[in-house]
């Protein structure tokens, strides 16, 4: 598309009636706003693709372009080439020009513009040769610079062979006010006076600054505008008959023939510049390139060849599909989109959208978005991300089955309007459902912090993350408080689902002592489970003060029932928990841990005794005391014992409940049905974790479920592994089934035989006296 001379182509008040209505009126509005925000988005869309605006065109035609890159380069037909005028060709003339005598055949080519007879000579050669039609992408409307002489000698061969030649014509920038812009820029009349075909080479410019219809279509608007303004059909000035497109043109000059697309008028692009073949102009002057590579010219038979430049000097290059865009950022000349035009109307491609027809595309976004919120509008109703997650795939495989239909029917459905749609739809959808459950939620907070004293509330907070700060708020306003008249609270230590543990001062003893008082929490109003939650406060209570006389576990101070709930006072122990002295980097030594487990284990065998099983020994259920370095146990779980048998009052009311902690828990009390050897079990795993300071969750099981952890202890004593292996046995029946007995198996060990690993030396910080408690 050149000239020769390269000249580039929405608050309620406090009114009573308001107060009165208002509620009735939210609920109206809580039903129905999906339906009536859906019905105006799904109304706003639809008018969007009817108005057909220029911002609504600019996004379908990139989402056309994108469509065309996606779908990537097709093989273009072998009988269109171009002969391009390009950087290589223009440079040939140097050669010339430096030495004439060696190069005489590059002389038509030696200084730009180049004469008319060097097109004159080509399109005689290239005819000869069996091309079946010439296209000239260069506008000669202007005398040569050459003389009269150069434009004659083309003119000759445009008699003798004009049949076969098109000639290029433009329209300028056209004011359709002005009637006398109607005319193109056209050949010299001495060109015309030739059979010569003439093609208008303007496209339609599209929203999007694409070219993306054939040209055809710019010159039918052209015609209906001047029909407009003078009442006629254009008609070129030699009064013959009105101009053809490029392609129309080219193809006629091939004696081909080809219809009007009946539906579609978007150029069918084949892919980025070089799709089609381009032959260097100056290897039809070169004797030896236009014997060896172009085969004596046998190569252009029955070839429609488009003569054009595809050089930057010339800067004829123009945005399409393939070109300047992400994918594609190469341009594409605009003899390249001209070959793309004549291959789609002769092979009769031309792509069809919908768009054209504004009604159709706006029936089609009108029933699939009322489609889609339909279905929203049922897919889990209480869940807006999921329903946000939907609109997004719905919104994917709209796009894809678009993208099929193009490459399948060469068929562009609408995508922006649709697409935008749904996600809009959805998004509203979402932003309006998350507004409405945080006020939900803002309501039930409000009233959960009225009712916070309420065991059965506490126990839901106790269960939402977000909802912890209330008790925060209820552990400061329950310091200061005294219970039974005779324990402050100074500190709350724990609140959970079970119970709550609070440090108190006994107000009734010399000095104020520090104690530990442990709530119940009946998650009930039933009486009877009330009555039941006595009979057993009871008898655990009492079981706890009678394992309380030995001299390693927490004596019971008291018990006692307050307001409907149930607490018990402990001795508080001054000491460190195990688990802050258990270290990856710090394990315990052999000699330690086996320390540890002779003190430890005498605590456990009196309480299994007295027919009571623990359930819950860890590292944070040991404190070593600093008075004398013993260990402690503590936490027996009595109160997570009768609030797990209140959860189902028709259970057996025995001392064998599932609970323990994971990882410490065997799988026979994970069941409800723990024994003696159960205790050993959590003990044996908390000897592990002294040796390794792994946590349990880290260590490995074989296909039967032991413990793989022998490996994670360098230089680990032969017997000490054995008993450790057979307290954490998976069946309880191979493991000790009395701490005594373990206490023998230990008794057997030389001391001396255990090496010696650095031990870390814990001293007693504050914290550390909180969580020693």
């Amino acid at each position: 598309m050149k000239h020769d001379e390269a000249v580039p182509t929405q608050t309620l008040t406090s009114n009573s009636r308001l107060h009165r209505y208002a509620p009735a009126l939210l609920k109206r509005l809580n039903k129905h706003w999906r339906t009536w925000i859906s019905g105006c988005l799904i109304g706003s869309s639809v008018l969007a693709t009817v108005s057909n605006g220029h911002f609504i065109q600019s996004l379908e035609h990139e989402a056309q372009s994108l469509m065309w890159e996606l779908r990537g380069p097709v093989q273009a037909p072998e009988d269109i080439v171009i002969l391009t005028i390009d950087e290589e060709s223009l440079s040939q003339g140097q050669h010339y020009l430096a030495d004439p005598e060696n190069y005489p055949e590059l002389e038509p080519i030696a200084s730009w513009p180049w004469p008319r007879t060097t097109y004159a000579d080509a399109i005689r050669q290239l005819l000869d040769a069996g091309a079946s039609a010439i296209a000239l992408d260069i506008l000669l409307a202007t005398p040569s610079s050459y003389g009269t002489e150069d434009d004659m000698t083309l003119a000759e061969v445009l008699k003798t062979d004009g049949e076969n030649v098109v000639l290029a014509a433009q329209y300028g920038n056209i004011d359709l006010r002005q009637v006398n812009l109607l005319q193109p820029t056209l050949p010299l009349e001495i060109f015309r006076d030739t059979p010569v075909r003439i093609g208008a080479i303007n496209f339609v410019l599209e929203p999007n600054d694409r070219i993306h219809r054939l040209s055809r279509q710019f010159l039918d608007a052209l015609e209906r505008a001047e029909a407009d303004l003078l009442g006629e059909t254009f008609i070129d000035e030699s009064g013959r008959e009105k101009i053809l497109s490029f392609a129309e043109a080219t193809l006629t000059a091939a004696g081909l023939d080809y219809r009007q697309p009946p539906r579609g008028n978007y150029i069918f692009f084949h892919g980025p510049a070089r799709t089609f073949e381009h032959v260097p102009f100056w290897s039809i002057l070169d004797e030896q390139m236009w014997t060896s590579q172009l085969d004596s010219g046998r190569f252009f038979q029955d070839k429609i060849v488009l003569i054009g430049s595809t050089a930057t000097l010339h800067q004829d290059f123009h945005p399409a599909p393939f070109s300047k865009s992400l994918l594609y950022p190469t341009p594409m000349p605009g003899v390249e989109i001209l070959a793309n035009t004549v291959a789609t109307l002769r092979q009769d491609l031309a792509a069809y959208y919908t768009g054209q027809r504004p009604w159709l595309s706006a029936l089609i976004v009108g029933g699939w978005l009322s489609g889609m919120g339909l279905a929203l509008s049922k897919i889990a109703p209480r869940q807006p991300g999921r329903r946000l997650i939907y609109a997004f795939a719905a919104a994917v495989a709209w796009g894809g089955t678009s993208f099929i239909l193009f490459l399948q029917a060469r068929i562009f459905l609408p995508v922006v309007v649709p697409v935008t749609g749904v996600l809009a739809l959805a998004a509203v959808d979402f932003t309006v459902g998350f507004i409405r459950d945080q006020l939900r939620k803002k309501e039930l907070r409000n009233t959960l912090a009225r009712y916070v004293t309420s065991p059965i509330v506490q126990e839901i907070i106790s269960q939402q993350d977000d909802l912890q700060d209330l008790l925060a708020i209820r552990k400061s306003e329950l310091l200061g408080t005294v219970l039974s008249d005779r324990y402050r609270i100074v500190e709350v230590l724990g609140s959970g689902g079970f119970g709550d543990t609070y440090l108190a001062r006994d107000l009734q003893r010399p000095g104020d002592p520090i104690c530990v008082v442990k709530q119940l929490k009946i998650v009930s109003d039933d009486p009877k489970t009330h009555r039941l939650a006595q009979r057993l406060f009871q008898v655990e209570a009492e079981t706890l003060e009678t394992l309380g006389e030995h001299d390693q576990i927490p004596r019971l101070l008291a018990y006692f029932e307050s307001n409907y709930s149930f607490y018990l006072v402990q001795e508080m122990i001054q000491g460190v928990l195990l688990k802050n002295g258990l270290k990856p980097d710090e394990p315990m030594s052999q000699r330690e841990t086996v320390e540890f487990l002779l003190d430890i284990l005498p605590v456990i065998q009196t309480v299994h005794e007295q027919n009571v099983i623990h359930r819950d020994i860890k590292p944070s259920n040991i404190i070593r005391r600093h008075s004398d370095g013993h260990y402690v146990l503590i936490d027996f779980g009595a109160v997570k014992q009768i609030s797990n048998q209140l959860t189902d009052t028709s259970a057996r009311v025995t001392s064998t409940v599932g609970i323990g902690t994971q990882g410490y828990m065997p799988s026979e009390q994970a069941g409800g049905l723990p024994n003696f050897s159960s205790d050993l079990y959590a003990l044996g795993i908390t000897a592990i974790e002294a040796l390794t300071g792994l946590p349990p969750h880290i260590l490995q099981r074989d296909a039967r479920g032991e413990v793989l952890w022998t490996h994670k202890v360098e230089e680990l004593n032969p017997q000490l592994a054995n008993i450790i292996q057979k307290m954490i046995r998976y069946d309880f029946r191979q493991r000790y089934q009395s701490a005594s007995l373990v206490l023998e198996a230990l008794g057997k060990i030389d001391s001396s035989d255990l090496p010696e690993l650095p031990t870390q030396k814990t001293g007693q910080s504050k914290a550390d006296a909180d969580d020693s408690i």
